[in-house]
């Protein structure tokens, strides 16, 4: 891989990780769509933990940006569990696990399942990616209209965190469908206000993607400069759009998503036509 081919795709993932659109839908697009997959060398290195590294990047902007938050949650959860101390934070912490362990569980046991069913069928990956952007493109938008912001962060319940957590696992089973892009509509389905809904959305991503980052670690190619580039990258364009994206969400809606997504999903099925 090319520190250009690195660069671009952590910009990419910086881009789209954090936004409703689908970071795992716009790696593989991208690279196809300027025939970077005709490069055998290029796909091994790709497929082999790139990607998960592209994601270490993006996690490490989420935990910058709500360092204080994880203190407070952490902290609180402590004290919860130890000290039976009651608190909202320390509430939301244990949420946050509750909703996570049966996601990432059933999310491995669905992926395999894909996996199985897809195998090297690059065109049906991406007609499937295709029509996940567009469906989930629709959704959003007529959940985002139709529902009010009634619910605040602190207010979140244990049901509307666990169903959020749920929901992650569908990302998983579907290319294109995008984790923050699924758990920002579930939250908008329970009334929650986008602020909050995106909040939410990125601390319950970071356990899960964590996670993911532990089991690969040992591939990452740290000697690799084209690595460190994509890794500093992701972090770095990442932490500029979910400082955005918060203040953003604060009066905008998710509807300019919505018809993104809608209109890279009919891009897909012209390219998959004219290739």
């Amino acid at each position: 891989m090319t520190i250009i081919q690195a660069l671009i795709l952590g910009i990419i993932q910086g881009l789209t990780e954090l936004l409703p659109v689908s970071s795992s839908a716009h790696l593989n697009v991208i690279p196809w769509m300027l025939n970077w997959t005709k490069s055998e060398a290029f796909m091994t290195e790709f497929e082999g933990a790139f990607d998960v590294a592209l994601h270490f990047g993006t996690l490490i902007a989420i935990g910058a940006f709500f360092f204080k938050d994880w203190v407070k949650l952490i902290s609180a959860g402590y004290r919860k569990a130890v000290k039976k101390e009651d608190s909202f934070d320390g509430k939301m912490f244990w949420y946050l696990v509750i909703a996570t362990i049966p996601a990432g569980i059933l999310a491995l046991i669905l992926e395999k399942i894909t996996d199985s069913l897809i195998g090297d069928n690059f065109k049906l990956e991406m007609a499937i990616i295709g029509i996940a952007l567009i469906v989930m493109g629709i959704i959003l938008a007529i959940v985002d209209k139709k529902c009010e912001s009634k619910v605040k962060f602190e207010e979140i319940s244990f049901k509307q965190s666990f169903f959020i957590g749920i929901s992650q696992a569908l990302a998983a089973v579907f290319p294109g469908v995008s984790r923050s892009g699924i758990t920002m509509t579930v939250a908008r389905a329970f009334k929650i206000d986008r602020e909050s809904a995106a909040k939410y959305s990125f601390l319950l991503s970071t356990p899960i993607v964590a996670a993911a980052v532990l089991v690969d670690i040992g591939k990452f190619a740290f000697t690799s400069l084209a690595f460190w580039i994509g890794v500093f990258s992701s972090f770095l364009v990442g932490l500029i759009v979910v400082k955005f994206l918060m203040d953003y969400l604060k009066k905008g809606s998710f509807k300019i998503f919505a018809v993104y997504r809608v209109l890279l999903g009919i891009l897909i099925f012209a390219c998959i036509l004219v290739k």
